[in-house]
């Protein structure tokens, strides 16, 4: 990684520009061109550098539900439930644990109706139950890795 990843790094992780050419509006503030911001960014995708890209939403100010998941899974039985529970747009975030509860997963749907309804259905297809874990109190850490410092 030279500086210009690490410029680029430090303004998309929380100041992501909005706007309709926003790799072009981040080549503006590091010197380069929208085209090398891009393959830049595809580079650090590529190499793990990167996980994941997107925004973050508060869900119950939008007037969303969401909860946390886990579930004891057999290992035979890992791929296909990981599989099924990757299927839904409302999840965030899948994690694998060493505990009884193996597989953790955070979930955001319309309401705890819907909720409910997405966790029955991966349990009808999968056998494998899910405790569903709503948030009595809700704690947002926000983290930025400074890379160039």
């Amino acid at each position: 990684m030279d500086n210009y990843d690490k410029q680029i790094l430090d303004i998309i992780q929380s100041h992501f520009p909005i706007a309709s050419r926003p790799y072009e509006e981040v080549g503006k503030q590091v010197g380069l061109s929208e085209s090398e911001v891009l393959e830049r960014v595809r580079d650090l995708k590529k190499s793990g550098v990167i996980r994941r890209m997107g925004a973050n939403f508060t869900s119950k100010t939008l007037g969303w539900q969401s909860t946390l998941c886990a579930a004891s899974c057999p290992e035979d039985k890992m791929e296909e439930f990981v599989a099924e529970v990757n299927k839904h747009d409302g999840v965030t975030h899948n994690y694998l644990r060493e505990n009884e509860f193996n597989i953790w997963f955070a979930l955001i749907a319309p309401d705890m109706d819907a909720v409910e309804s997405i966790l029955d259905s991966i349990t009808a297809k999968t056998g494998i139950k899910i405790l569903n874990l709503p948030a009595e109190k809700l704690f947002k850490i926000k983290v930025d890795f400074k890379m160039n410092k």
